[in-house]
């Protein structure tokens, strides 16, 4: 536990965190809708700051990132809590506990997960051969303060950093990470506010404007889109999403579609699981709106996960699940020596 940067402190002892799109306003004991920013009399403290429940060695493509040291390994860490409820949540087992959240002042300092400092995890990093740390698994915008002192250690030692994030940060948290970041996953769930009010309980605009900062600041970004049936799966919202895609943030930023899946989802068993057939659909909608970089997830579908030469369509960089063959040379096609968007080396 230690205390937040983001927030401002209100009449009252009543504070106002400013980590996420939210803003809660906490009274004294209570914490925001993350479970895991309590108002401890009268100041923000982190819970979980210091605590990792899960660490693990991930190919970089699990992110996933396509254009980003494609073959590297990342370590990849996650805590507890999440600012939104997903209803398809896969990692709902450690993103909704609300019941356990919060009871520092009752339980005293938590015990959750593996306690590791900054320091310790860039080190597990350095041991493991690993070329950048992931902050993933749950949201890391409201644990962002453990995650900027990791950041700074990281990027002093030559790791890279890199964020998979639904993108509801404040201007405040982007402005704070955005000088350590090196690339980070987005997830546009759907381009249609209802959706992310219903399913989500937050809103789309924020999200649009984090990625529009993203690209702004020249940091990479890639987006991904869980094609969900009957709820995130509409052919012309999609195809709206990819307009949005090639206009605001470039015709080169990877759209990852991902298949969903309702055995492993939080609140949506009932629904069935995306049909391949669904997703060369909209692969061939992105492609159409004028994505160069459009990919397949959670799915072995031939080709759809391959990086392909924007000017000469030869593949470059071949994929089945996370097994890859990379064949640029440097960062140019083999066959006709065009330049291909990323960061490879």
């Amino acid at each position: 536990m230690k205390q937040a940067i983001l927030y401002k402190k209100l009449t009252g002892k009543k504070v106002e965190c400013t980590a996420c799109s939210h803003r809660c306003k906490i009274t004294e004991g209570k914490t925001g809708i993350c479970g895991v920013r309590q108002n401890i009399k009268g100041k923000l403290y982190l819970l979980v700051y210091g605590r990792v429940v899960s660490a693990n060695i991930d190919p970089i493509e699990k992110k996933p990132l396509y254009h980003f040291l494609p073959g590297s390994r990342s370590f990849s860490i996650g805590t507890f809590g999440c600012n939104f409820r997903c209803k398809n949540c896969q990692n709902f087992d450690i993103s909704q506990i609300m019941g356990l959240k919060g009871q520092v002042e009752k339980y005293g300092q938590i015990n959750w997960g593996i306690e590791l400092a900054p320091k310790d995890i860039v080190l597990k990093a350095k041991e493991n051969h690993c070329q950048s740390i992931a902050y993933t698994y749950n949201e890391p915008t409201i644990w962002a303060e453990y995650a900027l002192e990791i950041m700074k250690i990281a990027k002093a030692a030559g790791l890279k950093n890199i964020w998979v994030s639904n993108g509801f940060m404040t201007d405040a948290t982007f402005k704070m990470i955005a000088p350590y970041l090196d690339a980070i996953n987005i997830d546009i769930k759907s381009y249609d506010d209802k959706f992310y009010r219903e399913n989500c309980g937050a809103h789309l605009k924020e999200v649009l404007e984090t990625c529009q900062r993203v690209v702004r600041k020249k940091i990479h970004l890639e987006v991904t889109t869980l094609i969900i049936p009957t709820l995130s799966d509409d052919e012309k919202m999609l195809r709206r999403l990819a307009h949005f895609i090639k206009t605001k943030l470039g015709a080169e930023v990877p759209w990852h579609i991902s298949a969903f899946s309702g055995a492993i989802s939080w609140k949506l068993q009932h629904l069935s699981d995306t049909s391949l057939e669904k997703l060369r659909k909209i692969y061939e909608i992105g492609k159409k709106e004028g994505l160069k970089n459009v990919y397949v997830g959670n799915v072995i579908a031939d080709s759809l996960e391959n990086t392909f030469c924007p000017k000469c369509h030869s593949v470059v960089i071949r994929r089945v699940g996370y097994n890859i063959k990379n064949m640029l040379k440097s960062d140019r096609c083999p066959n006709c020596n065009s330049k291909i968007a990323g960061i490879w080396q």
